[in-house]
């Protein structure tokens, strides 16, 4: 994907912000929810989501498994929350999820932003090994089940 691409998708949450903020901040459960990320555990001493903590993430599509560590650069309690990968040294990918009271609950909004050009090996991985023919759209139908189990997972506990 090239610098500039975007995707987006929105749930509404029968829960305040604080609450699906808190569920969803914790990457530890993101294995729970996301149809990719098998599961995320914070690294370099951070222990929970702070602007600069860390964590790896183990990821999984087709028969290609990867990791990635990922860096909280928005950790706005009940609004935003956000994380950047990296490749190479530079952010590659920003994934952003917005919080927004809606009526009695809250309007999710997870969305990922390309900030550089994505290697072309990243290019041929997905087309040959997990055969993607539109990243653009498999990740927004990915973000769409990843809100369905978070909102499954907050309205049950509710």
């Amino acid at each position: 994907m090239k610098k500039g691409t975007t995707g987006e998708a929105s749930v509404h949450v029968d829960a305040p912000p604080e609450k699906v903020y808190e569920l969803v901040s914790d990457v530890t459960r993101m294995g729970e929810w996301s149809p990719e990320c098998r599961k995320c555990e914070w690294i370099d001493g951070a222990t929970g989501p702070a602007v600069g903590a860390r964590f790896k993430g183990s990821n999984k599509n087709g028969i290609f498994r990867w990791s990635t560590k990922p860096k909280v650069v928005a950790a706005d309690e009940g609004r935003e929350f956000a994380f950047a990968t990296e490749l190479r040294g530079k952010d590659l990918t920003k994934w952003t999820y917005r919080f927004e009271p809606d009526g009695a609950g809250t309007k999710v909004t997870e969305s990922f932003e390309m900030l550089e050009d994505q290697p072309g090996f990243l290019d041929f991985v997905e087309k040959y090994f997990m055969r993607i023919k539109d990243r653009r759209a498999d990740l927004i139908e990915d973000m769409k089940a990843t809100l369905g189990r978070i909102k499954s997972a907050v309205e049950g506990s509710a």
